[in-house]
């Protein structure tokens, strides 16, 4: 059987983006590896990683596309679900999220926010599904 074990999102300081996520959504860390190239996030059964753009550039040899806040966010999201979306989508924005789209109820029943992540990453936050 295969389980799907975490994500890893590129960042440029994994100490920053993993203390922006604690203030965020209020995830508790991990751990973060002694050289500050990888740590973890607490976040249920599936972890989120962060690991330093050197460690990218050094695993992947061929090149990546960066993800930046200055640029349009690549396509692919993490979804982080809350019964309280406003609430988690207003104490991400203080944080320091970028908004990108407040609350709004969806045809399927879902409530749905989107904010980007200092380092570009887009973010939804929405209602568990049914």
């Amino acid at each position: 059987m295969i389980k799907f074990a975490y994500t890893i999102l590129y960042v440029a300081d994994v100490e920053k983006a993993i203390t922006f996520y604690e203030q965020a959504f209020g995830f508790t860390r991990k751990f973060i590896v002694p050289s500050g190239e990888y740590g973890e996030l607490s976040t249920g059964d599936t972890a989120l990683g962060f690991a330093a753009l050197w460690l990218a550039k050094k695993n992947l040899p061929a090149g990546f596309i960066e993800s930046s806040a200055k640029e349009k966010p690549l396509g692919v999201e993490i979804a982080f679900a809350t019964e309280d979306v406003e609430a988690v989508f207003q104490k991400a924005v203080a944080a320091g999220a970028i908004a990108v789209g407040k609350a709004e109820a969806k045809p399927w029943g879902q409530t749905v926010a989107y904010v980007r992540d200092p380092d570009g990453f887009l973010i939804e936050i929405c209602t568990p599904m049914n």
